[in-house]
This record gives C-alpha cells, structure tokens and sequence, in this order.
C-alpha cells in the first residue's frame, strides 16, 4: 500500500494475508492491532453472491446490536400531538413536527437518525433530497416509520445499526469498538451474521457469502472463515 502508515504497517505483520481465521481469533486479533489514539470502530466486510441491480437481491435492513454500538446517537422525532412528548420521554435528542421539518429544509443536519410517524411521511417530501442522500430518510422497512415512536427511539439509542448491499455487493456493518470486550465484540458479530445469513435472497445462485473481513477503522482487514457464518445459526 503506497503511503502507508507506520502504524498500519506494524499491523499488518501481526495478520497473516494468507490465513482464514476464525471469528474468535479474528476478534481477537483485531483488538491487538489496533492503533490509533481514538476508540476504533471495529467493522464486518461481506462480500456477497448478489446482485444488487435487481430489486429482489437487493441485502438492506437494520438490527439491534446485542451489545451496542459504542457511539452516541442523536436521534430526531418527526411526528405530531402527544407522540412528541412521547419521543423527549423516550430519550430522543429533537422532536417535533413542522417545525423540524422547516429547520431541516434550512440545512440543520446535526443528527444521526431521523424517526417518523406514518401521518408525517407526506410531509417529508420536501426534505427528502437532503435526507437520502445521507441515508437519513426514514423507511418503514428499517423501523424509522412507526407509530411505535417510543420503542423506535430507544431501540435507535440503544445501538440498532442499517446495512445496505453496495453496488459491488458489498455490505458493511459496524459491529462496535476496539474498546469493548471480546464477549460482547462476538455477540455483535453473532448477530450481525446470522441477520446477513437469513437475508439470503432466494433468487442468488451460487456462494452467498463469498467473503468475510474484520477491520478497525485504522487497521487491516482480517480474513475470516465463511463456512463457519453458517453455524451460527
């Protein structure tokens, strides 16, 4: 890699390139090469046996990590009536109706998730080329159109990551930081595979999973083995 980093480079001895590791050593692995000053993501890299061009092979949906994210989400209400102090009560950051949408139309974007009540969607139109783009467009398919406002704010807080398949078939998904424990690194990872497993289109032919790498966010990827995603379940 041309430029590279001291410190990757030190990394990237500590991991065999021509090595499958298993999930555990991988995990393991990745937290002993970590070495930026700041709390690394610690990343999941599929490759997959899709092709996203068709609708029905298209890999997108979000969950819950069994251990969080790590990071602090800022989430905002879109709804109305008395689903807004239901929202504040719930932990989130802004909430409001019409008037967040006309702050959002100004160019405030300081958020991280955006949530939604069913009877506002139509409103977020006017919005919408800001908000997609940034993947901030509530979809019910995510679990951000709702009117379970309540238990979609905490569960957002609470640390539920989006994934979508890229147009190379790749799809990436934070599964938390360098700082938590081995545990709770792997009961992230856990789900986050068994959730890509399950969402194996019946439509793709072929290897599904064609190949699985860990990576921090300054560190090198790490190959794992895919025979063994499908053990999880």
């Amino acid at each position: 890699m041309k430029n590279a980093s001291k410190r990757f480079v030190e990394a990237s001895k500590k991991v065999d390139r021509t090595k499958v590791y298993s999930s555990d050593d991988a995990i393991k692995l990745a937290k002993e090469v970590k070495s930026a000053k700041f709390d690394e993501t610690v990343d999941l890299a599929f490759r997959l046996g899709v092709d996203p061009r068709h609708a029905d092979q298209m890999i997108r949906g979000a969950l819950a990590l069994p251990a969080g994210t790590g990071k602090t989400v800022r989430v905002v209400v879109i709804t109305s009536g008395s689903k807004v102090d239901e929202a504040t009560a719930a932990g989130a950051d802004f909430a409001g109706g019409d008037d967040i949408i006309t702050k959002i139309a100004g160019g405030w974007l300081d958020f991280d998730r955006v949530i939604a009540s069913p009877d506002m969607m139509s409103k977020l139109g006017k919005v919408a080329r800001l908000l997609g783009p940034r993947g901030l467009m509530p979809n019910p398919k995510l679990g951000t159109v709702t009117t379970d406002i309540s238990g979609a704010v905490k569960e957002q807080k609470a640390g539920k990551v989006e994934y979508r398949t890229e147009k190379t078939g790749i799809v990436h998904v934070p599964i938390g930081k360098t700082s938590f424990t081995l545990e709770q690194l792997k009961q992230n990872y856990n789900a986050v595979v068994s959730a890509i497993v399950k969402a194996k289109p019946t439509s793709a032919k072929g290897t599904y999973i064609k190949s699985l790498t860990l990576s921090t966010t300054m560190g090198p990827g790490i190959k794992i083995d895919t025979v063994e995603a499908f053990n999880i379940l």
